[in-house]
């Protein structure tokens, strides 16, 4: 593993301003997987896109394989064998998955016209080498989030790359998804391919990678091998402060009992849930992926049905299936998935803030403003938000300020039962750490707060307790005391004596 496949020295990347990327060097050798972390802000997206030939002003020198090369376009980058595959996949979903694969060039016979046979070969050959056994006839829509990735691997491979960028990979797959794509790369390793991994995930570079280069503020900390590592370090070289910080101790002022849910069931996904949240409680919730977590969440706030059972806000019942009476009540749902339920893309940051606000502030269906720039202001320093303006489109924004964004459009409308689902899945540390800050204010404040997390340090820091489900089951509830990652996911397996929930 000694021969250096990508080599950077010194580079640079300047926009009006600002500095993106300083002198940064970066080496990745054959049959590694090298990691690449960093918070939003740190340089990563950038030092990237100038290596895929998308920024061709950088400072500075790229080698390949030993020689020198300048990347003045995304062709140019697939030529001398960079190959990206991007968090949001490429993929176009309504065509076939071979089409997918060869798009742009797919194989033709002597008269010009697509040549089926060789693209049908073609694609099964391309999909065999991501271990997908599968009909290259199917359409992208057909499959699953976990398979349309492993398809985008595929077609990034098929073009033969020598380098492989790999960018926050699972950060919609479950942990056996996960399990299964490590096995990939492991294979992909051993052909020889060097793979550059960007995550946020602490936990899956110390299992994947061989070595880490830590970015901040658009420098190189360093680089290190991963066993000379630990989380503890690599957190502090990432944001400078120590990961104790993360998690300060709390002693939660408890109130009345804000929502009590009793035998809940919705057939096919949850079976007779009962529990009760208090004011001013952070109440975690752990289980595997298909725990019926989710699921759980959407029918206690109204957006999807209830088939049996009761769930009551400060004692009041709740109509099911009737999410705007919910939210006019108090109680909102932070969903896991912000860009396709969560927030308006091509809205503005204003816009995506006040979007809940706007039964509220309307008279006969016209909206009446209400110092709309002042109240956005409050919420862009409250959570740091890092938009340029708040005319910004939100799409424009990294994911933990989009995070950030989605947290305030909530805020903004007073709940009093919070329920968080995946609240800081895909961000960088300090966002994560802003986001922990607000969410504890707001507990401190007398909000109750349901916290629907996989990340086992976050449901450990944060929770006064936890409950587990299990296959559609509430199967019991942990003590602060009784509360550890082990316990946690040995209470989500199946294993380990349980408090009743």
């Amino acid at each position: 593993m000694d021969a250096v496949a990508l080599q950077l020295k010194g580079i640079s990347k300047r926009f009006p301003g600002m500095l993106a990327v300083d002198n940064v060097d970066l080496d990745v050798r054959v049959g590694e997987v090298h990691a690449l972390m960093g918070e939003n802000g740190a340089g990563k997206s950038t030092l990237m896109k100038t290596l895929t030939g998308l920024f061709n002003d950088y400072v500075g020198s790229i080698q390949i394989g030993g020689q020198d090369v300048r990347l003045q376009s995304p062709a140019d980058a697939i030529a001398h064998g960079i190959g990206m595959v991007y968090q949001e996949l490429s993929l176009a979903r309504p065509v076939t998955i071979a089409e997918n694969l060869f798009a742009g060039c797919l194989p033709t016979n002597r008269l010009g016209l697509v040549d089926r046979k060789a693209m049908l070969k073609n694609a099964r050959r391309c999909l065999a080498h991501v271990s997908l056994d599968m009909d290259p006839l199917k359409t992208v829509e057909e499959i699953s989030q976990h398979e349309a990735q492993l398809v985008e691997i595929a077609k990034v491979l098929a073009k033969k790359p020598c380098i492989l960028i790999l960018d926050e990979p699972t950060s919609a797959l479950s942990r056996e998804e996960v399990r299964r794509l490590f096995d990939i790369i492991r294979d992909l390793k051993r052909r020889g391919l060097a793979i550059l991994y960007i995550s946020h995930h602490i936990p899956e570079v110390f299992e994947i990678a061989d070595r880490v280069t830590v970015l901040r503020d658009g420098r190189k900390i360093g680089t290190h091998d991963i066993h000379e590592m630990t989380p503890a370090s690599l957190v502090k070289m990432m944001v400078g402060q120590s990961i104790n910080e993360f998690y300060d101790q709390r002693e939660a002022q408890m109130g009345a009992v804000a929502l009590a849910v009793s035998h809940l069931t919705r057939y096919g996904f949850f079976h007779d849930v009962s529990f009760q949240l208090r004011e001013g409680e952070i109440l975690g919730m752990v289980g595997l992926c298909g725990a019926g977590r989710t699921e759980l969440a959407r029918s206690l706030c109204g957006l999807d049905p209830i088939h049996h059972g009761e769930v009551r806000l400060f004692g009041e019942a709740l109509p099911p299936g009737n999410y705007p009476y919910a939210v006019r009540k108090g109680l909102v749902y932070l969903s896991e998935d912000r860009k396709v339920d969560g927030l308006f893309l091509r809205l503005s940051v204003m816009q995506n803030l006040l979007a809940a606000l706007l039964p509220a502030r309307s008279r006969a269906g016209i909206y009446v403003s209400r110092n709309d720039a002042s109240f956005t202001q409050r919420y862009l320093e409250e959570l740091g938000i890092g938009a340029p303006s708040p005319e910004t489109e939100v799409g424009a924004l990294s994911g933990g300020n989009q995070q950030k964004v989605l947290l305030g459009k909530w805020l903004a409308t007073r709940p009093r039962v919070l329920i968080l689902d995946e609240p800081t899945r895909g961000v960088d540390v300090k966002a994560k750490r802003r986001i922990h800050e607000t969410v504890i204010a707001m507990a401190d404040q007398g909000t109750a707060i349901l916290l629907i997390t996989s990340d086992l340090p976050e449901l450990v820091g944060m929770s006064d307790r936890a409950l587990v489900m299990r296959n559609g089951r509430l199967i019991g509830g942990m003590r602060k005391d009784e509360l550890s990652e082990e316990s946690a996911l040995l209470a989500a397996n199946g294993h380990g004596g349980l408090a009743s929930g």
